[in-house]
């Protein structure tokens, strides 16, 4: 009987997300806080003929698309490894889309550390992470899944091992918000370094400097900061380019108060209560 291969993909957050200059390649140079979620997407594989489904309460946003990143994450495998990655591939698609949580970089990141447990292949092989780096600039944090501080377009990472466990409460106003108009939205102000210390308190102390221009795309997302903020977390921001933004504190208890407070004033938002892993 031929097995299923199950992988978590993991929600992400930038617990800050300095933007530090525009590229000429395009892109922009930044330092961003990485962390990851207990909770996200799931992906599941079967080896034999090569299919794609996606099901789960955000399927229908994925609905017509022509090439998931979890197929170019196989194909790129294949091609760095000289293996085959053909297989039967479900994505419960968890997370909503368009979001600044990982998203589609997440699931391409679980589709390589599940053919690297196929095929034998240590997550930290380089190989791996080049391949992670073609796919887009989060992937490379997403392969790594832990808490780091991420450099260049994001891709250069340093893990850091102070965070712990810590209760989250993600909250999206069903809203997304595509990232290239985001950062095009940016006003080019270098307004500094995310500062030395602890990982709280740098992030703490740091920002997102793509809030602003987020915010006056989707109004929607100062709501639920302004929301949060009045649950007494330890911070509320939001995540990546957005709509989603989370609120970190210091008991679980705290976070399920906070939790019933946006269902009761936003009954019509999505929320999801994790721990950081």
């Amino acid at each position: 009987m031929t097995q299923t291969i199950v992988e978590t993909a993991p929600a992400k957050i930038n617990l800050a997300l300095h933007v530090r200059a525009r590229r000429a390649d395009g892109y922009h140079e930044l330092e961003t806080l990485f962390a990851f979620l207990q909770d996200g997407d799931e992906l599941r594989f079967t080896p034999g003929p090569s299919t794609f489904e996606v099901e789960g309460p955000f399927a229908a946003a994925l609905s017509g698309e022509g090439d998931n990143l979890v197929l170019r994450a196989a194909r790129g495998f294949a091609g760095a490894f000289g293996v085959p990655a053909e297989g039967a591939w479900v994505l419960e698609k968890n997370l909503p889309v368009a979001s600044g949580i990982g998203g589609g970089s997440a699931d391409a990141a679980a589709a390589l550390r599940l053919l690297a447990r196929v095929h034998g292949v240590a997550r930290d092989d380089p190989r791996l992470f080049a391949v992670a780096d073609s796919l887009g600039s989060d992937v490379p944090a997403c392969l790594l899944g832990r808490p780091a501080l991420g450099t260049g377009r994001g891709e250069k990472l340093e893990p850091l091992e102070d965070l712990g466990a810590v209760p989250v409460l993600l909250v999206n106003p069903g809203i997304a918000v595509s990232t290239g108009p985001v950062f095009k939205a940016w006003d080019g102000v270098d307004r500094g370094a995310i500062p030395p210390g602890g990982t709280m308190a740098r992030a703490r102390a740091g920002r997102n400097d793509l809030e602003a221009p987020a915010r006056a795309i989707a109004p929607g997302i100062g709501e639920v900061i302004d929301l949060l903020a009045t649950t007494g977390p330890m911070l509320a921001r939001m995540s990546g380019s957005g709509a989603t933004c989370f609120a970190l504190y210091e008991a679980e208890q705290a976070r399920a108060a906070a939790a019933a407070t946006v269902r009761a004033a936003q009954p019509g938002w999505w929320c999801l209560e994790s721990r950081l892993s």
